[in-house]
């Protein structure tokens, strides 16, 4: 049974805002403190990268073909899950704690998943895969619960 047990932490994430929380309250009544926030500036694609993709040449004489075009918003993204990761992956090596649950939308979580080490891995006890980094506290916590719920069927 997946439940916001006392002590639990939790990250809230997408490609560019992170909140991790303890829950201190109990998994009847959970109260989420904040204990760290975290925000990068990551502007569009266009603005990160002017380059034309690259050629690279075809079998046949004078033919050459366009090679996809680096995603550097995405690459940002990527870094930033990743970056989250060890930092989470380093408080659980203190003891910190012991329990984990992982909201994100798909892609975040997808690249918070791949970024995790074997230290952090198995402390996650649940993930959520909905954007929930721009709601309030309150709300953060509802809809955890609901999720949580939800999984128990």
């Amino acid at each position: 049974m997946k439940r916001l047990t006392t002590g639990t932490y939790i990250l809230v994430a997408d490609g560019k805002k992170a909140l991790v929380a303890k829950n201190i309250g109990t998994a009847f009544e959970p109260k989420l403190e904040v204990l760290r926030a975290e925000q990068q500036d990551n502007p569009a694609n266009r603005a990160q990268g002017r380059d034309a993709p690259g050629r690279m040449p075809d079998g046949g004489q004078g033919q050459r073909s366009a090679m996809e075009a680096t995603d550097w918003h995405q690459l940002a993204e990527d870094e930033f899950a990743a970056t989250m990761a060890r930092r989470l992956a380093d408080m659980a090596r203190k003891g910190d704690f012991d329990r984990l649950i992982v909201v994100a939308p798909p892609k975040a979580l997808a690249a918070l998943r791949g970024a995790m080490d074997d230290t952090l891995r198995p402390l996650v006890v649940a993930e959520i895969d909905k954007d929930l980094t721009g709601m309030a506290l309150d709300k953060i916590t509802a809809r955890i619960m609901a999720a949580l719920d939800e999984m128990n069927g």
